[in-house]
Formats: C-alpha cells, sequence, structure tokens
C-alpha cells in the first residue's frame, strides 16, 4: 500500500510574526538600514559582470573597513564562525600547534576548531571575566613553538576588551607566529588596524558593527598567511571553506559554488554607509552611545559588569542583582516595549549590544526606558528618571542636538 502524505497546515509569515518588529538590541543580530534591506532583496547572476563589479567594490571597501592593502578579502557564505573555521582551517593540521588566548566562549571556540582539524591546542585561559595579558604572552612563547595564535578583540560573551592585542600581535611577530582575530563585534565600532598591528586574518560577521543581514561574514588574509597558504601540502579538510578555491571566485571571477548574491549585495551596501560616515565619525557616534547607555544604567542604580578599564563598548554587560531573573526582565521588555536583549552563556547578567545601527539616539532612550520598567516589573527598584537624564546629558554634549 502506498504511503499517503498529506500537506501540514500552512500558516503565513506575518502570523508567525509580532505585531510590531522587535527592536534588537541585544548582542547581534542588529536593525539593518532600509538600503541593506533593499539591496537584500535583489538576485542578480553570482558570475555575471554586474556581480564582478559588486566584488571589486566590496574587497576595495574592505580594504578601507579592515585598514589594511591586502587584496586577499573575501566574503564567506555562513555566519562569522564559518569566517572563523575558514582562517583555522587553511592554516592549521595534523602536526601544527596552535595557541589559543582565552577569555570567554568565542574565543574557546577557536580551540575548538583547532582540535577538529588535527592541530595541537595550547589554551592560555586569561581568568575569570578578564583581558589576556601581553607579558603572560610573551612569557609562554619564550618557551614553546606555535604556529597560529588566535584570540578575540572584544569577548562578547561577557563583555571584555582585550586592549592589549596591539602588543600581544607585536610579540607573535616577533617569534615568526602567524596570528587570528576575532574582530567580529568590534570592526567597524572602534579602531581595528588589521596591518598596523600586524595580525595576519581578521575575521568579522555581518550581523553586528557592519549592520547587514546574518549568515554572511568576511575573513582578510595578510600576505604572510595567504604564502603560507599556497605552500600548504596537506589536504584540505573543507571544501568549501578551502581559501584557495574561494579566492577563484573573490580574486578571479571563477566559479567556486552558488555565491549568496543577496547577502553581498546588502554586504555591499553595509560596507558603502560606513565608507560614507568614515570610521572616525563611526567611531565617535558608537562610543558616546555606549558610553551614554553605560552612565544611565549606573545612574539608574545598576551595575556594571566589567571594570572600565577593560570592558567593550559594542557589548555592555550589566550585573543582574540578587533575585533577580534575566528571562524576566527579557521577556518582559520584548513582550511589553518591544525591545529585545540578551543573556549571557552561563553569566549572571543581562547584555547590550550598541553595535551599528544601534548606536542611534531614539534606540537608546526606548532601550533605558523599557529595561528600567522591567526591572521594577521583576521587583527590583531603579531611578529611571536619573537614568534617563544622564543618558541625555552625554548624548548632547556641549550640543543642542544629540550626536549618535
Amino acid at each position: 500500500m502506498p504511503i499517503s502524505y498529506q500537506p501540514p497546515e500552512i500558516v503565513q509569515l506575518h502570523r508567525i510574526l509580532p505585531s510590531e518588529p522587535l527592536l534588537l538590541m541585544g548582542a547581534g543580530p542588529v536593525p539593518i538600514p532600509y538600503a541593506v534591506a533593499r539591496a537584500n532583496s535583489v538576485v542578480i547572476n553570482h558570475l555575471g559582470e554586474t556581480m564582478d563589479q559588486v566584488i571589486e567594490r566590496v574587497k576595495i571597501m574592505g580594504q578601507y573597513a579592515f585598514q589594511t592593502k591586502s587584496d586577499k578579502i573575501m566574503g564567506v557564505a555562513g555566519p562569522s564562525s564559518a569566517a572563523m573555521e575558514m582562517g583555522i582551517a587553511n592554516l592549521l593540521w595534523p602536526g601544527k600547534r596552535a595557541l589559543v588566548l582565552v577569555n570567554g566562549t568565542f574565543s574557546r571556540r577557536m580551540g575548538e576548531m583547532a582540535r577538529a582539524v588535527g592541530a595541537e591546542v595550547v589554551e592560555l585561559d586569561a581568568g575569570e571575566v578578564a583581558p589576556v595579558n601581553a607579558q603572560t604572552v610573551k612569557e609562554l612563547l619564550g618557551k614553546q613553538k606555535f604556529d597560529l595564535l588566535t584570540m578575540v578583540q572584544g569577548e562578547t560573551s561577557c563583555g571584555v576588551l582585550n586592549r592589549e592585542l596591539p602588543d600581544i600581535m607585536k610579540v607573535a611577530k616577533e617569534h615568526g607566529i602567524l596570528t587570528l582575530v576575532d574582530a567580529v563585534c568590534t570592526l567597524s565600532t572602534m579602531p581595528m588596524k588589521m596591518d598596523e598591528w600586524n595580525i595576519d586574518v581578521v575575521i568579522t560577521g555581518g550581523q553586528k558593527g557592519i549592520s547587514t543581514i546574518p549568515g554572511v561574514s568576511m575573513i582578510a588574509f595578510s600576505g604572510d598567511a595567504w604564502e603560507a597558504i599556497q605552500e600548504r601540502k596537506a589536504p584540505m579538510s573543507h571544501w568549501c571553506l578551502d581559501a584557495r578555491r574561494a579566492y577563484r571566485f573573490w580574486g578571479e571571477h571563477e566559479y567556486h559554488y552558488t555565491a549568496p548574491v543577496p547577502g553581498i549585495l546588502a554586504m555591499h551596501e553595509a560596507l558603502r554607509l560606513i565608507c560614507e560616515e568614515t570610521l572616525e565619525k563611526r567611531f565617535e557616534r558608537h562610543e558616546i552611545s555606549s558610553l551614554g547607555l553605560q552612565e544611565g544604567v549606573e545612574a539608574m542604580g545598576l551595575k556594571l559588569f566589567v571594570p572600565k578599564d577593560y570592558r567593550l563598548n559594542a557589548v555592555v554587560a550589566i550585573a543582574l542583582p540578587e533575585g533577580v531573573e534575566s528571562s524576566k526582565v527579557r521577556s518582559y521588555m520584548a513582550k511589553t516595549f518591544s525591545v529585545e536583549i540578551s543573556g549571557a552563556f552561563g553569566l549572571n547578567i543581562i547584555r547590550v549590544g550598541q553595535m551599528g545601527e544601534q548606536c542611534r539616539s531614539h534606540n537608546l532612550f526606548k532601550t533605558l526606558y523599557a529595561m528600567g520598567m522591567s526591572f521594577r516589573y521583576a521587583g527590583y527598584p531603579v531611578n529611571l528618571s536619573e537614568g534617563m537624564a544622564s543618558l541625555e546629558k552625554r548624548l548632547a554634549g556641549d550640543n543642542d542636538h544629540y550626536v549618535p
């Protein structure tokens, strides 16, 4: 007897989505500009002349965003973790050694990926909610040899900024070690100088500072890193993430696989907006926005999780008072005020993103108000008026208009 399959109940998407779109103020994804959304609705031939022009412009604008003269810049059809895996899989294989600098979930993920391709991994853990220390790295590199050093610039899982990244890159270069840096939340939100700091591989995602759609990421290789990839004799463990194959598309306009055309077009528009704003103005906007939020949170009576000296501005971690549940605060914010923020990976914190389109004054006021009212709902008294006044003071500065 033949098996009969009945069609499922059909539900239109608008019945699933909330009636009012949530304001995404978590650790990613972030809101996207109209120009980016419009570009993401277009499909063209991924091997045509128009796409060739788009690819060249993405690379040129990418050089500005990464602050590099290297032309080995590629998009990746996948999240930032796919770009991370591309960097690691192309530079590590059995017999290679990696030093993985760890201070959170995403820095530790690079160690998992390195082990998966057969490399020997040594983890240097910075400890509980702390940045990596350059002197500690220097001492270890004086005792052991490695082929690759990996770290994050900003650890979004706990809100820690690795301020000593330039010094660590300098030490690694002195020891002849290639370096890979996760700049997923920091690229375009704060200085990331690939060439000046001698970084060999930088990876980033679209869904954070760049403010484009999730699922498309970017990677940039230095000349030294590309030479190591070209000289590789060991078989590649990945086909889609093989950098040499990928460069056929990104460097020679040849077929690799069907590219995520709408995502690349959206990336083009996001990078264009960054170039038009300029990195200097964008950095200033992000700093003013994040510091305003931080001061508003503290004035309201809440505590920031990370000390100011190494606090990450791109993702602000807020300590939860005793007895307050993260899920209760976040759920009330979403359902009552249509504002969504993030929980954490085992830490007693909530996280608020300050990346790209999140850093706009109207988003900040709405988020801080929603947060204050939600803490009150959760049973914790806050001084909401003081928080809002502090935010307004920082955003206005010496002007009669808001900077962001």
